[in-house]
């Protein structure tokens, strides 16, 4: 095996690592709803996942798992990225379900602001803490 081929895996390695951290970065943008932040780790999430999916790299692994003697030293190496992989795998699904979830909270809003349905409307209370009557249905009294 090569220093080449070694320093390929070990890159990867970096790599997977950094797009942890990218993962976590996101989901502390995406809490904090900021999203210049969330529009900056994507571009660098792109780049990441670009250099790991690169068919150099590819081969680079193939040619070493096809070499059992090539296999035996890099290995534990592929073995963390791979491992790497899932737990990122595993961060960009936890991302995905919150930003779902915000998305379904905004459309839920918005239907609730837009729908004249006297059903969705939402109780809106005075500054004295009582009820005020709907804008366009009945007063609660009268259902």
């Amino acid at each position: 095996m090569t220093n080449s081929d070694i320093d390929h895996l070990t890159q990867a390695m970096h790599k997977a690592q950094a797009l942890k951290l990218v993962l976590d970065s996101e989901f502390d943008a995406l809490k904090k709803q900021d999203l210049t932040a969330f529009e900056v780790l994507q571009a660098q999430k792109l780049e990441i996942l670009n250099f790991l999916a690169a068919d150099e790299l590819m081969e680079k692994v193939k040619s070493h798992t096809e070499d059992q003697d090539k296999a035996a030293s890099s290995v534990a190496i592929w073995d963390q990225v791979v491992a790497l992989m899932n737990e990122c795998r595993d961060l960009h699904r936890r991302n995905e379900i919150l930003i779902s979830h915000k998305l379904e909270t905004i459309r839920g809003a918005l239907q609730t602001i837009q729908s004249p349905d006297p059903l969705n409307s939402v109780e809106i209370y005075d500054r004295l803490g009582k009820i005020r009557p709907s804008r366009g249905g009945a007063p609660m009294g009268d259902a």
